[in-house]
């Protein structure tokens, strides 16, 4: 009942994804913003008795730094155990969705040095591109080879 639920709460938000009937995605945050972060929660067999299964390891939120996961994770989890033996998966996505700034407050965004690590390579050299396509050989025909060496063939 609560998967009929969700999908009908969620159904054309862009921010919640059903990979399976026990495992779901939810963005907490515009694409556009810093503080945005990936919800992924699957539920056990026993669900919701025993507590789903919350990780970030989306690619997605591999710009937020290993202490902040685990904050959010801790925060959720205490969630988790506010709401066992009830169905809590709408409960949990809405409590990130209101305390994104609260638990993403001490983010600051890892990939930035990568970023501009291989932007500033193009700007020390901007020929770089070109280098690369004077090393390949002009390809020629038996014909232009054989006239290059003097053979005219038999």
């Amino acid at each position: 009942m609560e998967l009929e639920a969700l999908q009908s709460i969620y159904e054309g938000d862009d921010c919640f994804k059903e990979l399976s009937p026990v495992s779901f995605q939810y963005r907490i945050g515009d694409l556009e913003d810093a503080k945005a972060f990936l919800l992924d929660i699957s539920w056990p067999e026993t669900y919701p008795e025993t507590a789903p299964k919350i990780s970030l390891d989306a690619f997605f939120n591999n710009r937020i730094c290993p202490e902040v996961k685990k904050t959010i994770i801790t925060k959720l989890e205490e969630q988790v155990e506010a709401n066992l033996g009830t169905a809590m998966m709408y409960t949990l996505f809405e409590w990130a969705k209101e305390n994104q700034q609260q638990l993403m407050e001490t983010h600051q965004p890892v990939n930035n040095a990568l970023t501009l690590t291989s932007s500033s390579e193009n700007v020390i050299n901007p020929n770089f591109s070109s280098s690369k396509k004077k090393e390949k050989k002009e390809q020629l025909t038996k014909s232009q080879k054989r006239k290059l060496t003097g053979k005219t063939g038999l």
